[in-house]
Order: C-alpha cells, then sequence, then structure tokens
C-alpha cells in the first residue's frame, strides 16, 4: 500500500504525459507551421504562450511537438529492454562461458559513452535510427547485467526446482516461473531505458542531428527559442518542462516499482 502511494504521483504524470502526446495536437489551435504573428511576442490571449522566432504559435508547437520524440525513445527503450532481458535470462540460467561471454561484450559496450556512441551514428544514419541503435547498445548491457544476476538467483528457488522436477522445458520454466518474478525489475529498468533514449534524442536534436526545421519537436525547439528566451521565456521554457517531465516520471515511476519489490520480498 505505502508503494502504491508512493507511485501514485509518477504513475500520474506518465498518463498526462501519454494523453499530451497522442491526443495534443487535436487541440493545438493552429498549425504548427502557421505564422500567427510578429516574432517572439509574448504570451496573449490568442497566444498563450506567445511566438516563436518565425511567429509561430508556441502553444501550438508544443501540443505536436512530443509525438515522434516519444515514439522513437520508446521503441528504444522496448528494443534495449527485450534485448536486455532476453540476454540476461540466458546468462542467468546457463552460467559458464555463455555467461562469461554475454559479460565480456557488455563490459565492451558498455566502455563507451551513450552520447559519443549516439553522435556517430548521427554521422551514418538518420536521427531516429541512431536513437534507437545507440539507446539498444548501450542500454543492452545494463538490463542484461541486471537480468543475470536476478535470474541465477531464481534458479535455485523452490518454484523453479518445482517446475523442473515435473519435467517442463527450459524455454517453459523460463517464460513462466522466472520471467513473471522479474516482472518488477524489467518493468523498472524499461523505465530507466526510456530516460536515456529521451536523452538521447533530445541532445542529437538540439545539436542540428535529429529532426530538422520546420518540424515540430519538444528537443529542436530549445535550440530554436533560445535566441529570443528574453523576449518570450515561454517559448524556451514550456518545451523544457516538458521533457524534464517526460523523463523525470519514467525514472520516479522505476525507482517506485524497485521499491515495492523490495517491500514485498
Amino acid at each position: 500500500m505505502r508503494a502504491s502511494r508512493a507511485l501514485a504521483p509518477a504513475l500520474s504524470t506518465v498518463g498526462a504525459t501519454a494523453a499530451l502526446v497522442l491526443l495534443g495536437r487535436y487541440a493545438a489551435p493552429h498549425h504548427p507551421e502557421q505564422q500567427v504573428g510578429v516574432p517572439w511576442r509574448p504570451p496573449g490571449s490568442d497566444a498563450l504562450l506567445g511566438t516563436d522566432g518565425l511567429g509561430r504559435d508556441v502553444l501550438s508547437r508544443v501540443l505536436y511537438g512530443g509525438t515522434d520524440l516519444m515514439a522513437v525513445s520508446l521503441l528504444a527503450a522496448v528494443v534495449a529492454a527485450g534485448c536486455g532481458t532476453a540476454l540476461g535470462l540466458a546468462a542467468g540460467w546457463t552460467g559458464g562461458r555463455l555467461a562469461r561471454a554475454v559479460f565480456w561484450l557488455c563490459d565492451l559496450l558498455l566502455s563507451v559513452p551513450a552520447l559519443v556512441l549516439a553522435l556517430v551514428l548521427a554521422v551514418a544514419l538518420p536521427g531516429a535510427t541512431a536513437v534507437v541503435v545507440a539507446s539498444v547498445l548501450s542500454g543492452t548491457p545494463l538490463t542484461a547485467r541486471v537480468v543475470a544476476g536476478e535470474a541465477a538467483l531464481l534458479r535455485g528457488s523452490g518454484h523453479v526446482r518445482a517446475a523442473q522436477e515435473r519435467g517442463e522445458t527450459v524455454s517453459y520454466v523460463l517464460a513462466r516461473e522466472v520471467l513473471p518474478a522479474l516482472r518488477g525489475l524489467v518493468t523498472a529498468d524499461a523505465g530507466l531505458r526510456l530516460v536515456t533514449a529521451l536523452q538521447l534524442a533530445s541532445a542529437l536534436a538540439v545539436l542540428g542531428l535529429g529532426p530538422q526545421p520546420p518540424d515540430a519537436d519538444w528537443a529542436l525547439m530549445l535550440s530554436e527559442n533560445l535566441p529570443g528566451a528574453a523576449l518570450n521565456p515561454a517559448a524556451l521554457l514550456a518545451p523544457a518542462a516538458l521533457l524534464a517531465g517526460c523523463a523525470w516520471a519514467p525514472a520516479a515511476a522505476a525507482h517506485r516499482v524497485g521499491q515495492g519489490r523490495e517491500y514485498a520480498v
């Protein structure tokens, strides 16, 4: 009960963010590329967040700007968590040479900073693809190490031994006995992988290696609106606040889920 109450604010933020990303564009008062006034006009009754450097409605661009960013980040997180879980289960259950090979590969991938990897990949690949590949290569080792440790411990647990004594196959035991016990861990780790992917996608966009103008994108809006921050701070603060919220909510939810696992033990 204590963990559920603590988790509620993060889940509420996640739900609000999802609603904004999926439905926000339908509430936008203008097309994101439509000019509605003079550049850098402060917030007013006809433009609640003012205008940007090209006179476009900031509110409309904010309501449009999270869809592609979150879609790419979510895809990267799911793939990274899935690959890491599969590798971790194999290493933790089998042990021996396979585990050593998996850990060696994890150490090799972790030796390269995620942002550096994303920047190198962005030179040859589209921004979205670079984010997904970099997130998978940098996130999979972290997930694999955590899952492998837990899977190795679960191998000796009573319900797993009972399934083995019934004659169940390894794939059945992993899918029906081990993986459900790791559900909280994998969910929490996936939240962290989402945060990493969001950070990489935002960094590439700010550096001009992601979405290109006139696309509406929260991260791209940071670099576009920085020159006019003194004239219309809302044009910079609005996307910055949304990016911060999107990064905080999954991280907080992952932390609370992890605490919930501790309470349940």
